[in-house]
């Protein structure tokens, strides 16, 4: 009969044994457990791998699996990706159903025009899968009969846009409510979008949690709003939002429902010919986001209006938090009374070219080291400019040199005034042809930063190297435990 090993605490690290005959365990309690547990891991960690191995890259373009995105969408799984070639896809509209789905254009930016087709009266493509990231492409002539035809319809969860170039289009980006959503636009050119009645807009922002927008650069929308966001938490960082001298847009940003809102390091310019004398709109259509505090921090705010308001507060707002700001060009700061106005220049800030929009500063301007502690939010987030816009769609370092300057660029940092905010060839060329496309040979990665890979998004190759050392560690832990339990019976 074998013996029976029952062993009882006595003290730390040592114990008795009761019973016939004893033997002395050769391994510590955690490392029992964990051999006992090793099999589970590695099979845990083979599922975990055989999962995202299954995960397909589809090929589209002439030659490819795929000859058009649609075609490739209707055949794509949970988690794929979809490789779109510099082509142009003409009234290509569909739904996105899958999940998890990275969508990439290579070799140069594919153009999708939606050509007068759509989808089920939405837009070109109408996104009901969660978790989507878009990635270096351009679309275009998104029409409906209701006039809100979308570019990008969201109507799940959670959507990246990187790289992207969203112009004339009845809606550039739309998106339906939903509690537990978040939008990021980052690198991204939205121009031109809008059908002219004042209720579409280059990006419209339905009720979610929230919405970023740096490094990207919205302009000349179509009567409506440049930017606009009923999200709970707002964040436009580093962007530059402008009508320059032909533009007719309303507001540059339209926040209706309030909701925390940071605005930092921005760029905001009002044309001659906007269609509303207001920049900056918050909770113009009632105070009923949880959070009503908006903070602008070196933002560079300039009105060729010459008259308005740079802040349109509404009333039941928490103070605004003005800081460290340019508001520059004739019009009122703010219409709200118990805002917090701090280390602003109204004065001529000695911009280094006004009338081509390169808003860096001069030697000698009053915002030179003028500025004051940017601080944090109510609820913690840090205010201090971390980067600045660069023209375009593009971000640099921004570096403080003395005491931090006012407006969106530290005079002397890194971002160059030629590289900065452009001038009006630059802003000519971009409203006709768009932002740079990015180069397939990096991946669609910008020069400054911002790649638009996601880990995701490597397919079935990078996942498959793993799984011989996985298939290897299920197992070695296997012939572990197998081996310690026979040397070891109970």
């Amino acid at each position: 009969m074998g013996s029976v090993l029952i062993e009882e605490e006595s003290g730390a690290g040592s114990s008795q044994t009761k019973g016939l005959p004893m033997r002395t365990s050769t391994l510590s309690g955690w490392a029992r457990r964990a051999l006992a547990i090793a099999p589970v891991f590695a099979a845990s960690l083979f599922f975990l791998a055989s999962t995202i191995a299954s995960a397909a890259t589809l090929e589209v373009g002439s030659g490819q699996m795929y000859a058009s995105p649609c075609a490739a969408f209707a055949a794509a799984a949970d988690g794929d990706t979809i490789e779109i070639a510099a082509q142009t896809y003409s009234g290509d509209v569909c739904r996105l159903a899958a999940n998890q789905l990275t969508i990439r254009g290579i070799g140069g930016r594919p153009k999708i025009d939606a050509a007068g087709k759509n989808f089920q009266g939405k837009g070109t493509w109408v996104v009901d899968g969660n978790d989507t990231t878009i990635d270096n492409v351009e679309m275009l002539g998104a029409t409906v009969p209701d006039h809100n035809g979308a570019a990008v319809r969201l109507e799940g969860n959670n959507l990246t846009m990187s790289h992207c170039y969203i112009h004339d289009n009845e809606e550039g980006l739309l998106t339906g409510a939903a509690a537990a959503s978040s939008v990021i636009i980052e690198y991204s050119e939205f121009a031109n979008n809008g059908y002219g009645d004042g209720q579409s807009h280059n990006m419209y922002i339905g009720h979610i949690a929230s919405f970023t927008l740096r490094f990207s650069y919205s302009h000349h929308a179509k009567i409506g709003h440049d930017v606009k966001s009923r999200a709970n938490h707002n964040e436009l960082l580093y962007n530059r939002i402008s009508d320059e001298s032909n533009g007719t847009a309303s507001y540059e940003v339209n926040l209706p429902n309030g909701g925390t809102s940071l605005l930092i390091g921005n760029l905001i310019q009002q044309g001659p010919k906007s269609d509303n004398s207001s920049i900056i709109a918050y909770a113009e259509e009632g105070a009923t986001n949880p959070g009503q505090d908006l903070y602008l921090v070196n933002n560079t705010v300039v009105n060729d209006l010459g008259s308005g308001l740079f802040v349109q507060m509404a009333k039941g707002t928490m103070p605004a938090v003005l800081r460290n700001n340019i508001f520059f060009g004739g019009g009122t700061v703010t219409n709200q009374m118990t805002a917090i106005k701090e280390h602003n220049v109204t004065a001529d800030p000695l911009l280094v070219d006004r009338a081509g929009y390169d808003y860096h500063l001069r030697a000698g301007s009053p915002c030179i080291d003028a500025g004051g502690d940017p601080g944090t939010a109510a609820g913690g987030e840090p205010l201090a400019p971390v980067d600045e816009y660069l023209q375009p769609t593009a971000m640099a370092p921004r570096t403080e040199i003395g005491a931090i300057d006012v407006g969106a660029y530290e005079f002397g940092s890194g971002a160059s005034p030629d590289g900065g905010s452009g001038g009006a060839s630059d802003a000519g060329a971009a409203a006709d042809g768009g932002s740079p496309q990015m180069n397939a040979s990096d991946g669609g990665r910008s020069s400054t930063g911002g790649s638009g890979c996601d880990l995701a998004s490597t397919g079935r190759q990078d996942a498959s190297a793993a799984l011989p050392l996985l298939l290897a560690l299920l197992l070695f832990s296997g012939f572990t435990r197998r081996k310690w339990l026979r040397a070891h019976p109970e």
